[in-house]
This record gives structure tokens, sequence and C-alpha cells, in this order.
């Protein structure tokens, strides 16, 4: 794709009957770092975030607005790439983030009332396009002062992916599909709408971009091993045994207690042998909570943990895990 330096300007004037007109202006400025707040007291809601690609690490429990990136980082991230069919999406092009092992495409939902008379008030930056099919990167780089948009929680640098026009009973009325579409594309999808009503409101879909949240995990071995203490750096969603392994951590307790029957060595993670286990010094609840089988398991050691069945990062939360590998030996 070709990149573009273009600030583009949604205006929301409407005089006709597709509710806003658009003017086009060019300028080499980049994106703005922060939105103006609203001084009209214009009623927004932020309706959801659902924080893609974060297989494991559970439901969120803490403000992903504290993930967000920089501007100018998320202008060098965005890009489009095609992909299959899955249960959960058809295929097409897709917006993604090119380094994908540190940053995550967040799906965030915003409902904003309409207003006669009103655009919804967005300045747009296209990042790439000039293709002929329409295809393209275009942003959010700022919001009108006055516009429906105006006070929301919509930032610089999200794009859009999907505009739905609801009535007050919340039942869709009309939408459009506007990811990975060029300037020109994402214009045409707005001007598309119908004129707003009363008691209507807008659901925008926003794709943004976001850093993974980190863990920093502490690794103590038993004095008789007579190793130093290791650190390393996981993201939310890590399976805490595979990443122990993949960085060099000694597991393997001899002195573990077996769950199944007859077997020796390591069960594969399949959370029977108990070699993998490890003792909570410090940092417990940023752990997947534990199933009953493991707690049954542990029941006379309430601070062991099966790493294999153990993910960091739990809620999508930061901190500190210190943790004890081998446990048994600890006791000796």
């Amino acid at each position: 794709m070709q990149s573009f330096a273009l600030l583009i300007y949604l205006l929301v004037y409407s005089t006709t009957a597709t509710d806003a007109f658009v003017v086009r202006q060019t300028s080499n400025a980049h994106p703005q770092s922060a939105l103006r707040s609203s001084a009209a007291g214009i009623p927004v809601t932020m309706m959801e975030s659902v924080a893609d690609a974060m297989s494991g690490a559970g439901p969120i429990q803490v403000d992903m607005n504290q993930y967000n990136l920089d501007p100018e980082i998320i202008a060098n991230e965005w890009t489009a790439v095609l992909q299959p069919a899955t249960p959960l999406q058809e295929e097409g092009i897709y917006l993604q983030a090119k380094n994908k092992r540190g940053i995550l495409v967040d799906t965030v939902k915003i409902k904003i009332p309409r207003r006669k008379g009103k655009g919804l008030g967005l300045e747009l930056l296209e990042l790439a396009g000039g293709r002929e099919d329409g295809l393209g990167i275009t942003v959010v780089s700022g919001l009108v002062e006055g516009g429906c948009a105006d006070g929301s929680e919509i930032m610089v640098g999200d794009s859009i992916s999907k505009l739905q026009v609801v009535d007050a009973q919340e039942n869709e009325i009309v939408s459009v599909s506007t990811e990975c579409l060029s300037y020109d594309g994402t214009v045409d999808a707005i001007l598309s709408l119908p004129p707003a009503a009363d008691g209507q409101s807008m659901v925008i879909t926003l794709k943004r971009l976001r850093r993974k949240p980190k863990v920093q995990v502490t690794i103590q071995y038993p004095p008789s091993m007579k190793e130093n203490d290791v650190t390393i750096e996981l993201f939310s969603g890590e399976n805490l045994r595979r990443s122990m392994l993949i960085k060099g951590i000694k597991l393997n307790d001899p002195l573990a207690r077996r769950f199944d029957i007859g077997g020796t060595g390591s069960c594969g993670a399949e959370g029977t042998c108990g070699t993998c286990s490890i003792s909570i010094i410090r940092g417990q609840e940023l752990l997947s909570p534990p199933g009953q089988t493991e707690q049954q398991m542990f029941r006379n050691n309430p601070r062991w943990r099966l790493s294999c069945k153990a993910r960091v990062g739990y809620g999508l939360r930061e901190g500190e895990l210190v943790v004890r590998v081998n446990p048994g030996q600890w006791e000796q």
C-alpha cells in the first residue's frame, strides 16, 4: 500500500438529506496527541472493550486505556491482512498490528446520540490508500468541537470498523462496514447512512491498538540446586510452564507427589504428575484461578500451583510474580 500523510477533516454541517457534507483538506501535520474534552455536555456512552488476541487472560479486570500507545507509534503499526474464514468471522481484509508479539488489536464499541443537523465530527487521517479497489487504512486524528462525537471515548489512532444506527430500543436500523477502507471509502460509507431522527443513536465499532500487558516473573531455585534467581518477562495470557521451559528454567521436581497411577517423569502438561509444581511467594492474584482438581491436589498447600495449568496476567493485569520452583525440595 502507498503511504500518505493527509490530515482529512470530516466536518459536521448539515444542509442536505445525507446528514452531512465532507470537506477534505491536506496538511503535513501529525495526529494530535490528545483529544479535546467536551464543553457541551453531550451524553456519550462507552459500551465495551473486547481485548482481542489475549486468549487465556480471562475477563478484563483493569482499565484498558492504561495500555494505550502514543499516536506516533500507532501510525507506524497499523497494517491490513487477508484472513481466511473462521467460525467467528468471514474471509476478508482485516486490520492487524505489525508487531503482533507486543501489540494487540482491541475492539471498542461506543454509543453516541445522533443529532439533527450534525454529523459525527471526526478528523480522519489516511495512512494508506490510493488503490483502485478502495482499500486502505484510515484512522481518527481528532474530534471536531460540537460534533456528535465530541467528548466521546474515541481516541487518536482508532480506526472505524463499523457504524450502526439504532433506535431508542437498541434495534438496528442500518449498518455499514468501514474496516480497511480508504478515506474516500470511509466517507462514502458514512454519507450512505440516513439522516438523523429523534431517539436514534450511533454505535461505532473501533479497532484500537494497545500494548499487551506484561508480568515480571522472578523464579527462585531451592538452595540445594545452587542456582541464581532468574527474572523473565511474560505477556498476559501466556502459560507459565511453557514459558519457563522456553526460557531454560529447570523444572521436574523429583520429590513431587504424583497424582497419576504408576507414571514416571513429566506427564506432558496433563496436570497429573506434579513435577512442574511451584510455590507462589508474591502475586498470586496475577495467575488464572486453579480448577477444582488442582485445588484438591494442593488442599494442604494452598499457595502451590501446577505451572502447566496457570496463565499469567489474569484479567489483563500487570505486576510482579515471585515463585519458587521444585517446592518439594525447599522443605528438605
